[in-house]
């Protein structure tokens, strides 16, 4: 992995509506472009909702009378699941030179199976099989099960959107739809994954993401 040192915002305090996300992460990419910004990490959760990359079939979708709602999305990938007990994390850094989208993707899934080893999960990434759905995403070596999505857009160099990883809290959401666009896949989080433990608090999380990503809070400005 190459070094890439991120400016770390930390909003996990809170549940961020999906739409409201999308209209800052929108702020800061048009930032980054006018080299305004820094390279960014902005660790948030949201509120429940289903989103859909633009190649996500409707059968696909929920059923009608399921009470969460579904947005499109831009970004890249299938149909996912965002909610509470989530950590979601957008990456809005221009691209190194030589680099494309799908060698950022393998460098996000790289830092979060080194997270996840040092929350005590043997995680791995994928390649596809010709003709395969993308294996875009990590998943848990030992039990066979995703652990973390993601589906990333790039415009004029600058990537947007990014990994949702599953901490604690309800998987039932995931089994109401065709999550990744594979009917099959088992969505897991960090608390299933740590059977008869006390699970990783949300804060320790946080700082072990961050730390496999090179990101840290920017310093006070000087008064």
């Amino acid at each position: 992995m190459k070094s890439r040192p991120l400016t770390l915002i930390d909003d996990t305090d809170t549940l961020i509506e999906y739409s409201a996300a999308m209209d800052r992460m929108q702020e800061m990419w048009e930032e980054r472009v006018a080299d305004q910004r820094p390279d960014t990490l902005w660790l948030l959760s949201h509120e429940p909702i289903f989103t859909a990359g633009a190649r996500t079939p409707e059968t696909h979708f929920p059923a009608p009378e399921t009470d969460i709602p579904v947005l499109l999305t831009r970004r890249g990938g299938q149909l996912t699941y965002h909610g509470p007990g989530q950590l979601v994390g957008y990456l809005i850094v221009r691209l190194q030179p030589g680099e494309g989208v799908v060698d950022l993707i393998r460098d996000v899934e790289h830092r979060i199976v080194t997270a996840l080893a040092e929350l005590g999960i043997p995680a791995e990434r994928r390649d596809t099989p010709p003709g395969s759905e993308l294996l875009t995403g990590v998943w848990t070596r030992d039990t066979g099960r995703k652990i973390t999505s993601i589906g990333m857009r790039v415009g004029r160099n600058v990537s947007t959107h990014g990994f949702a990883l599953n901490v604690i809290g309800d998987l039932t959401p995931w089994k109401l739809a065709v999550a990744c666009g594979m009917p099959d896949v088992d969505m897991t989080s960090v608390e299933r994954e740590l059977p008869g433990q006390q699970p990783p608090t949300m804060d320790r999380v946080v700082a072990t993401i961050a730390t496999a990503f090179e990101a840290a809070a920017a310093p006070s400005p000087t008064p």
